[in-house]
């Protein structure tokens, strides 16, 4: 098969047959196809685009280009969940303890995060004693005993996709729809789920920015789960401001205990997170309706089975309990509003930037992160503050702290009338 001809064919808007998307995506990961080629070939799908059954071919050619992980010996649907990310998004710590205290099995594999989102690995290394990498017998004993573990990603799991994500990290070639969708969801077929329920941020803090842009997304993965048969279910939820009130990695530990506790939470990180829950009970097939599920899912938080989980599950992975609850920066700051009014938007991606910058978040793959320091926000879109009151709190380990602050005060601007706030969840696509 020509290479050329394949690149040409797409460059003119044909679609491509399995058969050469296959000598593509393994010419590609055995080396016997150039850089350059495949740089070629992206830019085309880039301008082009893949239809359904490209895409889906894609996707499947990726998952078969390494390891899977078989989890059929749990006699179950094993769901899973995705989230495109955002500012705070602290979503799996809380749906991982509610839906295996309602009998599904939680087997995920999580990312680190990168620039101005975090990662749940991050979050979890934040608790002392976690282990988030476990060898694979281990992780499935785990998951057979208590319902659930959560980890690392393997090296070995789709490296055709870790190989052209990072081609298109330099050639410009991220922000395609279909590149996206096969990149999503061949990790998650590849790591065993049934199952899927996505995710999908919509705002100034998430990659989509708009809910067309967030609904054409949504749509293409639940086409390929569809046509590799996985049950598959999109969430539209908002991030036009950060999910909760915490960021960082081990003060959103600690928001997402205090949910689970049904202590206190902020109303958007519950709204969201039961929504998610309870959609992974609908496709496991543990309520009849949507409704049943969502009613199930707020009984094992308001009964202490989720908390219970929870702690189960972080021991299980040699974490030490006893030190999440307290924020343990050197210094906190209050961030005082300079202007009186109704909050009319937060810039979210620049406050993530914020936390970025105190030492929450990685500019780079390999940098190190502080899990102590973080910001905890006193408001929400829609608020009403007079000047002198705290729009944030910083939790820092850093001696000059003026920047993060002033971005902070940036990213908020305010209104004199009352303003109509988004829902959380958006609406479902499926």
């Amino acid at each position: 098969m020509n290479t050329v001809e394949i690149i040409n064919k797409k460059k003119y808007g044909e679609a491509l047959s399995y058969e050469e998307i296959e000598h593509i995506i393994n010419g590609y990961v055995h080396d016997t196809i150039p850089d350059y080629q495949i740089s070629s070939w992206l830019m085309a799908v880039y301008f082009q685009g893949l239809n359904s059954d490209e895409t889906s071919a894609l996707t499947d050619l990726m998952v078969k280009s390494g390891e899977t992980i078989d989890l059929s010996f749990l006699n179950t649907t094993v769901v899973d969940k995705h989230s495109t990310g955002g500012v705070g998004d602290k979503v799996s710590l809380v749906v991982a303890p509610i839906i295996t205290s309602l009998g599904i099995p939680f087997a995920k594999m999580s990312g680190r995060g990168l620039g101005h989102t975090g990662g749940t690995v991050d979050k979890l290394e934040s608790i002392q004693g976690f282990h988030t990498e476990l060898p694979l017998d281990r992780f499935k004993e785990q998951v057979k005993e208590l319902g659930i573990a959560l980890v690392g990603q393997s090296g070995n799991l789709v490296p055709a996709d870790k190989k052209i994500y990072a081609l298109r990290d330099v050639t410009g070639t991220v922000d395609s729809i279909p590149l996206i969708a096969s990149s999503i969801m061949s990790k998650k077929i590849a790591s065993g789920a049934d199952a899927i329920v996505l995710d999908i941020k919509v705002g100034n803090g998430a990659f989509m920015k708009t809910e067309e842009e967030a609904e054409k997304l949504a749509e293409t993965m639940v086409a390929i789960g569809k046509k590799l048969n996985r049950e598959t279910v999109a969430v539209l939820t908002n991030m036009d401001q950060p999910l909760g009130v915490e960021i960082g990695n081990g003060n959103e530990v600690l928001e997402a205990v205090k949910l689970l506790r049904d202590q206190e939470y902020s109303q958007d990180l519950y709204d969201v997170s039961v929504e998610i829950a309870a959609q992974m009970v609908f496709l496991a097939g543990k309520a009849s309706t949507e409704e049943q599920a969502r009613k199930l899912v707020k009984e094992v938080i308001q009964n202490g089975d989720a908390y219970e989980r929870f702690v189960t599950f972080i021991e299980a992975q040699d974490g030490d309990m006893s030190n999440i609850h307290e924020i343990e920066a050197n210094e906190s700051i209050d961030v005082i509003s300079d202007e009186a009014g109704y909050i009319a938007s937060i810039e979210t991606q620049q406050m993530g930037e914020a936390a970025m910058l105190l030492g929450a978040g990685r500019k780079t793959k390999d940098d190190q992160i502080d899990h102590q320091v973080g910001i905890t926000f006193h408001v929400k879109l829609g608020d009403k503050l007079q000047a002198g009151d705290k729009i944030a709190t910083i939790h820092t380990n850093m001696k000059d702290n003026g920047t993060v602050i002033q971005k902070i005060k940036d990213a908020v601007t305010f209104s004199e009338n009352p303003v109509q706030v988004k829902p959380s969840v958006i609406h479902i696509i499926n």
